[in-house]
Parts: C-alpha cells; sequence; structure tokens
C-alpha cells in the first residue's frame, strides 16, 4: 500500500487519487502550472476506516452527523501520518497548503461532485493531518450522501483521496470554462474573475467578472461589481469587503485573458473535452488548482442561420406556412432543390431569396423589393402582399447594395428563361396531373423493392430525382400562369360588389373538380359514410399533413392511427362539411344574382372571368398536391436508404450529396451526424420564430427573451412599436362572436371545440379537418391566397390571416369578434371589464 504519492506520479490515476486528484497528476505530467504538492490516497482512506466502515455504512443514511464524531475520535495511523508530515515538509516546511478532497466518484464527464467534499486552505504544521481526516469525514456528509443517491452511486462503492497542494496567495482567482456553459458554443471560452482566493467566485458569493474569449481576441466582458473577496489570515481564510479602488476595476487585462484561455485550451485538448477550470494568478502568473469535465454542457453544434449573411427582410409567410417545422439536413436539401425547381427565380446569381434560419424556411423581402425598385414597380407590391403578407407601416425595408443597371442586366434574362420554361411545361401539365399519383406508387415500389445501397442510388440518378424535378416544375407553371388573374379578377370584384359579394362569387372553385385543399376534409366525410374505403382515403390523400414537407415525419397515410383519429375527431363532418359548401353555394349564386340585377350584361363576361380564375386556383392546388406527393416519393427513398445502409434515421441529418456518397460507399459523413441531430434538437425545442425578421437574428437568444415578439424582431433596434389591436387581411367575410381556442400546432386539433375560433400561428393543409369545427379562423401569418383564406372562403367560414399578433394579444378561452370583411378581431373580454367597472362606479 502506498499512502502518499507525488503530484505528478503516474500510478495517480482515478481509483488512486479520485477525479481532482488524477485529473491534476495529468495537468502536472503535460507541464501545465499546476501548485506542487501530493495525493493522500484512496488506499491511506480505506485502511484509516478499515475498523469502523461497518458502522459508516449503517449510519449514512439515519445519523449522518455521527459520522463526523466517528472520524473525529479515531487517530489516523502513524505509518499513514508520518508519510504525509513526510511529503508536507518535502514542500519546504512550514508552508500554507490546500487541502482538497478528491473522491472516486467525482470530476466525471457525467457527475462533477463539485462541493459535495470539503476543501480546507491556508493549513499549516500539525493542523495538515486534522484537515485530512475532516476531508474523508466529508465523502458522509449529507450533501454528498444525497448526492449519491440522486445519482444512483452505491455508498461502499466509494472512496476518497485527498490532494495537498502549496497555497497559492492569489491576488485573483477565479474559473474558467473552455466552452460557453450556457450555449453551448465550443468556440468561446468564458472566464469568471475577481479578487483574492477563489472561494468567493466558486461559492456565488460574489458578482465576478466575466470575460469572453475567441479565435484569440476577447470579443465581449463585462466587470462585475466585486463586493466580497477571500483572503489568508493566520489561521486560515476570511471573506473581506473588496477595497473601494478594486471593485469596479477589471481583475484581467485582455492579453491576460487571451493568455488565460490559451492555458485553457491546452487542458481541454490534454483531456479531449470541454472542461471547467479553477484557476489562480500571483504577480501576474497563472496556475491551475482544478479541471474538471463540464457536466450538463449542452451538445456541440452548427449554426444553420442564413439570417448571418446580411441585413435584410425576411419573410416565414407564404412558403413558410407550407414548411412550418425546422427542418431536417435531409428535408433543407429536398426543399433547396425543390426551390430551384419550382422557384427558378430563386436561382439569381448572387442573390438569396430563400434562406434557412434556426433550421426554418424563410424568404428575402429584401431581394423582392430590390427588383421591384430597380424595374420601377414599387407600386405594385401590393400584389406581392397578396402571396408573402403585408410589411408593416413604418417598417424601413433594407434593400440590396446593387446598381440599377446590374439588377436589371441579371433579372430579365432570366424573366425570358423562365417565361419559355413556364410555356413548356404549362403543355405537358394535364398529363402528368393526369398520371403523377400512379407514378409515386410506383417509384414507392420500386424503392420498396431495391435490394442495395448502390442500386437505390442508381434509381434516385434515373427515376427519382427526374420525376422530383417534373413536379416542381409544374407547380411553377401552375403558379405562374394566370398571376394577374388571381390579383385582379378579386380586386375588381370587390369594387363592383363589395367583400361579401365578391368572396362568395368566388367561391365553388371545387365545382369544376376537387380543391386539393378540400380534399382531406371532403375525403373524410366521403370515409364516413362508407363511399371510399381506408386505402383509398389513405392511397388518394394520405401524403398531405401538417408536415408534409419535412420527410423524417411520417405521412398519414402511413399511420392508420392517424385516420382513426381524425374520425374520431370530426364525427359531426357527416353532414358538417356537406351543409358549409351547401350554404356557400347558396350564398354565391344570390350574390350573382345581384350581380346580374346591379350590372346588366355583364355576368356572362364576368363568369367567364372568375371560371379562368378558378382554374388557375385549382391547378395551383392540384399541382402543389402532386408536388407534396413526389415528397412522398422522397420519404420512401430516404427511409429506404437508412435501412439499407443500416444507418435508420441518421440519414435524415446528411445533406442529399452525402446521403448519395453514402449509398455508393463513403460514409465519411456520418461523424457529422451526432452534432446535426443536437442542432436540430435544439432549434426545434424553440418556440416559432418571429413572422419577420430583419437583420441578424439569434433563435437561441431570441427565445430566452422575456421580452420577444413573435410578429417582428428588427436587429437595427429601431422598429414599429407592437400594435394593440389584431388587425389584418380579410380571409373571408362574416363576422362572429365566441371562445378563442389558440393552438400551437395541429396536434391539439382535438382542444378545438365545434363553435369556437381558431387562432393560431399559421395553417396548412395539414389543418384542414379542423376548418369545418370552427365558426371562425384567425392567424398570424397568411394572406389572401394562402391556405386558411381560400379554405375559409370555400366554407363559408370568416377568417382574419396574417395579423402577425393574433396570438400574442389573444388568450384561450377570451371570447372574441371576428370580422372576416374588415379584417379585425376584438375582444369581448375587455368590454366586459369595462362594463362591469362603470357598473361599479354608479352602484
Amino acid at each position: 500500500m502506498k499512502a502518499v504519492i507525488p503530484l505528478d506520479d503516474a500510478a495517480a490515476d482515478l481509483a488512486t487519487a479520485g477525479g481532482k486528484g488524477a485529473s491534476l497528476a495529468r495537468l502536472a505530467r503535460a507541464g501545465l502550472p499546476v501548485p506542487g504538492g501530493f495525493h493522500v490516497t484512496t488506499d491511506a482512506y480505506r485502511a484509516f476506516v478499515a475498523g469502523f466502515r461497518d458502522e459508516i455504512l449503517g449510519a449514512s443514511s439515519a445519523d449522518p452527523d455521527g459520522i463526523a464524531r466517528m472520524f473525529a475520535e479515531r487517530d489516523i495511523p502513524a505509518g499513514i501520518a508520518e508519510e504525509i508530515l513526510r511529503a508536507y515538509a518535502a514542500l519546504g516546511g512550514d508552508v500554507p497548503v490546500a487541502v482538497r478532497s478528491s473522491a472516486t466518484a467525482e470530476d466525471l464527464p457525467g457527475m462533477s461532485f463539485a462541493g459535495q467534499q470539503d476543501t480546507y486552505l491556508n493549513i499549516r504544521g500539525d493542523a495538515l493531518l486534522d484537515a485530512v481526516r475532516r476531508c474523508w469525514a466529508s465523502l458522509w456528509n449529507p450533501r454528498a450522501i444525497a448526492y449519491r443517491d440522486r445519482n444512483g452511486v452505491p455508498h461502499d462503492e466509494v472512496a476518497l483521496a485527498v490532494v495537498v497542494q502549496e497555497l497559492v496567495d492569489a491576488e485573483a482567482a477565479g474559473v474558467m470554462f473552455t466552452a460557453d456553459p450556457v450555449t453551448g458554443a465550443r468556440d468561446e471560452t468564458v472566464i469568471n474573475a475577481s479578487w483574492g482566493l477563489g472561494e468567493a467566485v466558486v461559492g456565488g458569493q460574489v458578482t465576478p467578472d466575466t470575460v469572453v474569449v475567441s479565435g484569440g481576441a476577447v470579443v465581449r466582458s463585462r466587470t462585475g461589481d466585486k463586493t466580497v473577496m477571500t483572503v489568508r489570515t493566520a489561521t486560515g481564510t476570511q471573506d473581506r469587503p473588496v477595497p473601494a479602488d478594486l471593485r469596479g476595476k477589471a481583475v484581467l487585462d485582455a492579453a491576460q485573458a487571451v493568455e488565460l484561455a490559451g492555458i485553457g485550451a491546452r487542458i481541454q485538448e490534454l483531456h479531449g473535452t470541454p472542461m471547467d477550470v479553477e484557476w489562480v494568478m500571483r504577480d501576474g502568473a497563472f496556475a491551475v488548482v482544478q479541471a474538471r469535465p463540464i457536466t450538463g454542457l449542452a451538445p456541440e453544434v452548427e449554426e444553420w442561420n442564413d439570417s448571418l449573411k446580411g441585413d435584410h427582410l425576411w419573410t416565414g409567410g407564404n412558403l413558410g406556412e407550407a414548411i412550418p417545422d425546422v427542418m431536417t439536413p435531409l428535408t433543407w436539401s429536398f426543399v433547396r432543390l425543390f426551390i430551384a425547381e419550382a422557384m427558378s427565380a430563386s436561382t439569381l446569381p448572387g442573390f438569396d431569396l430563400v434562406g434557412n434560419i434556426g433550421g426554418r424556411f424563410y424568404m428575402n423581402l429584401s431581394v423582392v423589393h430590390s427588383i421591384a425598385t430597380a424595374l420601377g414597380m414599387r407600386g405594385r407590391l401590393g400584389a406581392t402582399e397578396q402571396v408573402l403578407g403585408k410589411v408593416p407601416p413604418g417598417l424601413d425595408v433594407p434593400l440590396l447594395n446593387v446598381s440599377r443597371w446590374r439588377m436589371l442586366k441579371r433579372v430579365l434574362p432570366m424573366a425570358v428563361r423562365i417565361r419559355r420554361r413556364v410555356r413548356t411545361n404549362l403543355k405537358g401539365m394535364p398529363a402528368f396531373l393526369a398520371t403523377s399519383r400512379q407514378r409515386c406508387e410506383e417509384l414507392r415500389e420500386r424503392i420498396a423493392a431495391t435490394g442495395s445501397a448502390a442500386e437505390l442510388a442508381t434509381l434516385w440518378d434515373t427515376e427519382v430525382r427526374p420525376h422530383t424535378v417534373t413536379a416542381c416544375g409544374m407547380l411553377e407553371a401552375a403558379g405562374r400562369q394566370g398571376g394577374t388573374t388571381l390579383v385582379y379578377t378579386r380586386d375588381r370584384l370587390r369594387k363592383l360588389m363589395g367583400e361579401v359579394d365578391a368572396e362568395a362569387m368566388l367561391t365553388g372553385v371545387s365545382t369544376g373538380g376537387e380543391l386539393a385543399s378540400l380534399g382531406p376534409v371532403t375525403g373524410l366525410s366521403r370515409l364516413a359514410r362508407g363511399e371510399i374505403t381506408r386505402d383509398e382515403f389513405a392511397r388518394t390523400y394520405g401524403h398531405r399533413g401538417a408536415h408534409e414537407f419535412e420527410v423524417s415525419k411520417p405521412r398519414p397515410g402511413e399511420d392508420p392511427a392517424w385516420i382513426d383519429a381524425q374520425l374520431a375527431g370530426v364525427n359531426d363532418l357527416r353532414d358538417g362539411t356537406e351543409t358549409l359548401l351547401a350554404r356557400q353555394a347558396e350564398a354565391r349564386e344570390a350574390a350573382w344574382k345581384r350581380f346580374a340585377e346591379r350590372h346588366p350584361g355583364k355576368e356572362a363576361r364576368m363568369r367567364a372571368r372568375v371560371q379562368r380564375w378558378a382554374a388557375v386556383v385549382r391547378d395551383r392546388e392540384t399541382a402543389r398536391s402532386e408536388n407534396i406527393r413526389a415528397f412522398w416519393v422522397l420519404r420512401a427513398f430516404a427511409v429506404r436508404a437508412g435501412e439499407l445502409t443500416g444507418r435508420g434515421d441518421d440519414v435524415f441529418f446528411l445533406s442529399l450529396e452525402e446521403l448519395l456518397a453514402l449509398l455508393r460507399g463513403d460514409p465519411s459523413a456520418l461523424e457529422r451526424v451526432p452534432v446535426r441531430r443536437a442542432t436540430y434538437e435544439r432549434y426545434a425545442a424553440l418556440p416559432p420564430y418571429p413572422a419577420l425578421i430583419v437583420g441578424r437574428f439569434d433563435p437561441v437568444r431570441w427565445a430566452a427573451d422575456p421580452g420577444r415578439r413573435a410578429d417582428l424582431h428588427d436587429a437595427r433596434g429601431a422598429s414599429v412599436s407592437v400594435s394593440d389591436t389584431v388587425t389584418g387581411f380579410p380571409g373571408a367575410p362574416g363576422v362572429v362572436e365566441g371562445v378563442a381556442r389558440v393552438l400551437s400546432g395541429p396536434e391539439e386539433g382535438e382542444r378545438l371545440k365545434p363553435g369556437e375560433i381558431l387562432v393560431t400561428t399559421l395553417t396548412n393543409v395539414g389543418w384542414t379537418p379542423m376548418f369545418p369545427r370552427a365558426a371562425a379562423v384567425v392567424t398570424d401569418l397568411g394572406a389572401p391566397l394562402s391556405h386558411a383564406s381560400i379554405v375559409a372562403r370555400e366554407l363559408g367560414i370568416p377568417a382574419v390571416v396574417g395579423t402577425g399578433n393574433a396570438t400574442m394579444r389573444l388568450r384561450d378561452g377570451d371570447r372574441i369578434r371576428v370580422d372576416g370583411e374588415r379584417g379585425t378581431v376584438e375582444s369581448l373580454e375587455s368590454q366586459v371589464s369595462a362594463k362591469a367597472v362603470a357598473t361599479a362606479g354608479e352602484v
């Protein structure tokens, strides 16, 4: 048995020297600045307690205070005491030392045991043996016992070593984290510093300075109001007030902070993990007195944030409504392919029309406004608002720093190419829409039948990708045909007939064929009546859902329980949907009758124009639906790739290029999967980001701000104020009063009771089954051509969309009034309260 070993002894491992001691020994052997000293080993502890170990275990829960007496009443065996004193004398005589406990279950990556056992500072001479004995006893103090119980550490398996080191009479001390313990950022070292010994910092008795070092320089710093410092005294240590001239003075200058961070980097490299380091400074020289892995550190993450590219205005409207989730990397790859083919204008060289901010999809309105300015079409941006939503009055839209000539040089040739492409694709659209469902079913079957990873990669090149590209091109063509018809037919009717009649006349889109957005709800009605089978429903509508772009999530058609849940939640739909559609048909014909009376001789021409409007809407909706059916094929491809490579859902955290490389035998990208999974989970845990973002945006810091806004984030500081009223686009006319049911996602749909008003951030086709239950719909995001508006109009349900702040201003359970003609929402709760106050005053 060795009772004492040198501080840098190679035998000082976890079992012999405890966690703290093993770490310090490793640092000392690596030449890092560690005060000299020695270890009193776990063998010494076991020899000391050998005669009363069973008594300790028996008393650990019932009488922890009695254990201290057991230790105090026993002398350290003479041989062990002599070894300790001999090692102490070798330090230079009667020198002050720090006596630190070092348990075998301590300073581990998963459990720090920080502060659970005791440390004694400024110990001299014969007092050393008593300090060692008290350290041993602290293994059984109530804190340590409770900590082991919580972490499932058996009491009979632990032992305690003691580290004895020369005490540095520190001018300053503190703690250093080689990664940000709050954000998890691995490229930042966070240093806390205060005057005196480190106990005031570690014990939380002082507000220290905080210095952040990154890339070899100080990037942030804050000087704390340091009121207390721990100092040496003749009998030990004492907390004293910090001298007035030092309280507000920075402890470290920039060069010292960078030097200390360099020591931290060496420690992290030695241990191979981010470290929590206790340090001291004397005469400008640093020493390390403890180093342990940072416990509870947020996992390493990547940054998915295109807002860092410049001062642009980003919107989550339109396609952001269709892609409401944080996207996995594979989904983002597929979405970028979709954007390149379905929104080829986004590939304008040098301009980022779309972006990924914290994993969510955004469009760059600065590009749109800059193009409109260059073409002299700013006055026509109102048409853009019909699709992308409003920009709040008073919000200054930052434009691109690009000359008008340069913009025109890029935009005009692109516009010509798109026009030719659309014209070609429109010719092939009828055939594509007629065969798309069968083709997608065949592709899913072909994917399932592939027998090797290489075969699947070949299938991607020859069949899956070509079909996806075709589907995206058809969606672009459908979306660009009759673009002016969609906006100006509606505006013309509103001028001639007013909001209510105009919207009624524009309904009935499905009379020329099923409107794809209504498909899931009308299909449920048919299923409930037994007109179609469950298999027919799943094959026809199973690709549509609230998360239909995200390939890591199952489609409704893959989950029989989804159909059961929808049927259970919409029992009233047997008659409800048809009744709503029939009622709207009556309102539509009544409006046409009034049109004929007011504008004799113009009805036939206007009906033809509306029919063209309806055909455009139908084609857009159908093409979008078939594009999503192609995304079901992409999901099948990804799932099969996970099966054939044996990597399961890891494939969702690869880019498309990396996944294809994996299928062809290159697994190198898999090493990034844990980081990307952690990044995805980090962003997915945050609330939905603001509808509008100007400039640089940090999703994590925004989410942590109790004063955050859900409608707008403007990094420039000056911004439009939060509106006290809830106003937006008139989505569908009608006035309704009822209970507001504020839902965060379609998964909460069962909370919406018949006759309540649906209030949420956004809706897409996955929300459609809820609409017949709703008396009205109110959304933060949206525009007249968004999902909520189109479906609500068809069903005759009042809607106000694109309010920006409905979920901020309206509370779940409040009574509200929705005016879909004026685009306003009023809280009736405040009116009730005002009346109650007035009545009380009269009494």
